[in-house]
């Protein structure tokens, strides 16, 4: 049964892929919709959504509304359309239709119109991007993952070391700002680090290697197979150490978990 937690995520990523497509689709296909009733052409339907009707109904500008059972995208079909697809027009219908009708058709319509449709659905998903990443932009920030420690093992009583939870400051004196920054400074085998810890900023000098480690295993992988689970941590590759400081001047150092 050690399957099933990967095996939710696996579901969970499947659900969540199938929402952002619906979302996706339904504002592409939006966008053709309004930009093609302001040109003049008018859609029967609008559905989100593939086969069987769930629910559906008819607004004032005579589009039928609907979903479908299955959510794997959805439609526009324009007047005239020969199908959902909108690949063809309807040729009987077309010509059965007064001049006036004709041009409230995909087909029929003159060409801006038809261009400004059909380039409405494109467009739409960008004006989405856009406002998604301002939104983030605005309420979080730019992506930033701080120099926080996780977890130190091996650790020897001879130093004083880093915690877990401790936040580091400076590096031998020098701003940290990232995590990248971090790991890009902690180079030497010790270090002196300004630290944030309970609250209080204290210096500290710790022996170490950033030592990896494993976060998740994907199900059936050969990661799973050789027997690796979540938390371990890597210290050598084919039996070359992960960060030879770990071995430097011979003593066995500390490592931490970020």
């Amino acid at each position: 049964m050690d399957f099933l937690p990967s095996f939710g995520s696996f579901g969970l990523t499947i659900a969540a892929f199938v929402v952002a497509l619906s979302v996706i689709v339904a504002v592409h296909e939006y966008g053709h919709y309004i930009v093609g009733r302001w040109t003049g052409i008018k859609a029967d339907v609008f559905s989100v959504g593939f086969g069987p009707i769930l629910f559906k109904r008819t607004d004032r500008h005579g589009t039928q509304w609907q979903v479908a059972a299955l959510p794997f995208g959805g439609y526009v079909k324009f007047r005239g359309d020969a199908n959902a697809a909108s690949a063809g027009a309807d040729t009987e219908a077309r010509d059965a239709m007064s001049a006036s009708d004709r041009r409230q058709t995909m087909h029929g319509a003159p060409l801006w119109a038809r261009a400004a449709t059909v380039a409405a659905g494109p467009i739409f998903n960008f004006i989405l991007a856009f406002l998604i990443f301002t939104g983030f932009a605005l309420t979080s920030g730019v992506a930033t993952e701080e120099a926080r420690i996780g977890a130190v093992v091996d650790a020897p009583e001879s130093v004083e070391l880093l915690q877990e939870n401790d936040l580091v400051l400076e590096v031998d004196g020098t701003p940290v700002n990232s995590l990248a920054e971090f790991v890009a400074l902690a180079e030497g085998p010790t270090e002196r680090y300004t630290i944030e810890r309970d609250g209080q900023r204290m210096v500290v000098e710790a022996a170490g290697a950033i030592i990896p480690s494993i976060g998740n295993v994907t199900l059936l992988s050969a990661a799973g197979d050789a027997g690796i689970e979540p938390g371990d941590y890597v210290v050598s590759v084919a039996g070359v150490p992960i960060d030879a400081r770990a071995a430097h001047d011979g003593h066995t150092h500390t490592g931490w978990r970020l």
